[in-house]
C-alpha cells in the first residue's frame, strides 16, 4: 500500500512532541507574569538549601509536594530513593550538593506504593532492575519475621516503604561526604520522610540527625522490632 503524500512528515512532526513545547511555553509565560524577572534572577544563581533524594516515580514531583520554585531544591532521584556506595551518581550529587551548593537539609524521601519496593517484596523479576533493587530485597528479608506480623501485605509493603527510607537516610549519614561535612562544623541535617499518594501528604519518620551516632542511636529506635505492630501509616 503506497504512503499517503505527507503522513511521514506529519507523523515525523509529532513524534517532536509540540504539545510539550506548547505547554512549556505557558508554564514560562505563567512563571514571568506572576514573577516578573525570575527567569533572570534564577540564572544568576543557584542557592538551595535543600537535596531531595527520592524515587523516580512519575506521581512524585519533588518541588510540588514541598510547594518550592525551581532553584530552591537540588534534586536526585532513582528507582527506590536508594542511596549505595558505588553509586557514583548519587554520591557525586550528595557532594556537590554539600560542598558546593551548601545545603543544610538532606531528605531522603520514599513513597507508599513505589513499583520498585513492591517487587521486592513480592520477590517479582522485572530484569536489569532486579539487579538494583537487590537492596530493598535485602532489607525484605532482615526485617521479615517483623513484617510478617502486621495485619496484611499493604500493611507490610507500606512499612517495608519506610524501612527503606530510614535505611537509605542512615546510609547518607555513613558517607564519607556527609561525615567530612559534619567534622568541619558545616550545619547538615539528614531527614527520612515518606509520601502517601492517596492524600498528597509528607509524613516525617522521625528520623532526623546532624552527626552519626545520632544517626545509629535514631535508626535503631525507629527501625526496632519495638515499632512493628502500630497501625500502618498511610
Amino acid at each position: 500500500m503506497g504512503r499517503v503524500p505527507g503522513q511521514g512528515h506529519n507523523a515525523a512532526g509529532m513524534n517532536r512532541l509540540p504539545q510539550l513545547f506548547d505547554s512549556n511555553r505557558r508554564w514560562a509565560a505563567g512563571m514571568e507574569a506572576r514573577q516578573p524577572g525570575f527567569f533572570g534572577e534564577l540564572t544568576a544563581q543557584q542557592a538551595p538549601r535543600y537535596l531531595w533524594i527520592g524515587c523516580s516515580d512519575s506521581r512524585v514531583p519533588a518541588n510540588e509536594i514541598v510547594g518550592l520554585a525551581p532553584g530552591e531544591l537540588f534534586v536526585h532521584r532513582n528507582v527506590a530513593n536508594l542511596v549505595l556506595h558505588n553509586d557514583f551518581s548519587c554520591l557525586s550529587v550528595l557532594q556537590y550538593a554539600i560542598d558546593v551548593l551548601g545545603v543544610e537539609h538532606v531528605m531522603v524521601v520514599g513513597h507508599y506504593g513505589c513499583g520498585g519496593v513492591q517487587a521486592a517484596w513480592e520477590e517479582r523479576q522485572l530484569g536489569l532492575v532486579d539487579n538494583w533493587l537487590q537492596s530493598v530485597r535485602d532489607v525484605a528479608h532482615y526485617y521479615r519475621d517483623q513484617l510478617m506480623q502486621l495485619p496484611d501485605d499493604a500493611a507490610r509493603r507500606d512499612r517495608l516503604c519506610e524501612l527503606n527510607a530510614m535505611i537509605q537516610a542512615r546510609r547518607v549519614c555513613r558517607t564519607t561526604i556527609v561525615q567530612q561535612a559534619w567534622e568541619r562544623g558545616h550545619p547538615l541535617t539528614v531527614h527520612a520522610w515518606v509520601y502517601s499518594l492517596a492524600d498528597g501528604l509528607l509524613r516525617d519518620l522521625g528520623f532526623c540527625v546532624s552527626d552519626l551516632s545520632g544517626a545509629e542511636a535514631e535508626f535503631g529506635r525507629l527501625a526496632g522490632l519495638g515499632t512493628i505492630g502500630a497501625e500502618p501509616r498511610r
